[in-house]
């Protein structure tokens, strides 16, 4: 029996996805994969997955064996690393995760910096529109908004970041500037979706008092970017965050509507596996981020 090998099969098999995909990746056949997981389902007794034709979820139980099973390979490769260097230096592949946005427009920049610091790692960066977790895409970091999703990972704020309600100086003389949150049922919004999320529904908050507002426009999209470009086109209101539109807000192109009120808090994570066996490699990539938004972690909004 060879646990840890099973952990690391496991752990491949959901990274890719499919029965397909993990026989590709591993130079064998889809059935010999599909014996293999029944081989470790009948040794553990319990289902880990749930398959069809089309798609295959995780059980209650093989979410568990994953999540504790990424931990514990995660301690033995720290373990070995530590016992046959001799030495915590920085090296080897690090995998990091972000939005495409903020990606592309600051963790870049920020990377090319780190790779010129630390030669002996390689950095792989991916970037999509949703959050990454880190077990199932296999990620040493991930980079996020808002707040954390799990307790098993660890997390230090790189930047503070204020989502806001705005929109251009031309749309709010065309239709008026709200002056609640009430008003805002009135005006044309503009939207990003976000995964299966019900979107349309604004929550804001003044004090100790809370509004949730249904709101309603001509346009959505699950990229963030295009939603900017039509609240520039002056289509409408718009919920965007600083770090995005702190420069158009400066240059007059956008306005903050309803100032006074707050919306969900938006402050920017990096975020790690949590375990005293961290890897020097993420160690040292969350101290090169530190250092390079530092200026960012000042005053409420940060100083974008």
């Amino acid at each position: 029996m060879d646990v840890f090998s099973d952990l690391s099969f496991f752990a491949l098999l959901i990274r890719h996805g499919s029965l397909a995909a993990a026989a590709q990746e591993l130079g064998v056949t889809a059935p010999a994969v599909s014996k293999r997981l029944a081989a470790l389902e009948r040794r553990l007794g319990v289902r880990l997955l749930q398959r069809t034709t089309r798609r295959m979820s995780l059980t209650p139980e093989g979410d568990l064996y994953l999540s504790q099973g990424a931990r514990v390979l995660r301690d033995i490769e720290e373990l070995e690393a530590r016992v046959s260097s001799g030495k915590d230096t920085p090296r080897g592949l690090l995998k990091i995760g972000a939005t495409l946005g903020f990606g592309r427009r600051y963790i870049a920049p920020a990377l090319s910096g780190f790779a010129r610091a630390h030669p002996e790692i390689e950095v792989q960066l991916s970037l999509q529109d949703k959050p990454f977790n880190l077990t199932e895409h296999g990620l040493d970091a991930t980079v996020r908004f808002g707040d954390l999703p799990d307790a098993r990972y660890s997390a230090r704020v790189l930047a503070h970041n204020q989502r806001i309600l705005c929109a251009t100086p031309s749309y709010l003389a065309a239709m008026g500037t709200p002056r609640s949150p009430a008003e805002l049922g009135k005006h044309r919004c503009l939207f990003i979706r976000e995964g299966d999320e019900a979107f349309g529904t604004w929550h804001l908050q003044l004090g100790a008092r809370r509004e949730t507002v249904k709101v309603q426009g001509p346009l959505s999209s699950n990229d963030g970017e295009a939603v900017l470009h039509w609240a520039l086109d002056g289509h409408g209101l718009m919920v965007r965050s600083l770090w995005d539109v702190a420069p158009m807000l400066r240059d007059g192109r956008l306005v903050e509507v309803l100032p006074e009120w707050t919306l969900p808090p938006a402050d920017i994570h990096i975020c790690f596996p949590t375990g005293a066996l961290l890897s020097a490699k993420t160690r040292a990539l969350v101290d090169h981020l530190l250092a390079v938004f530092a200026p960012h972690r000042k005053g409420r909004h940060g100083n974008w």
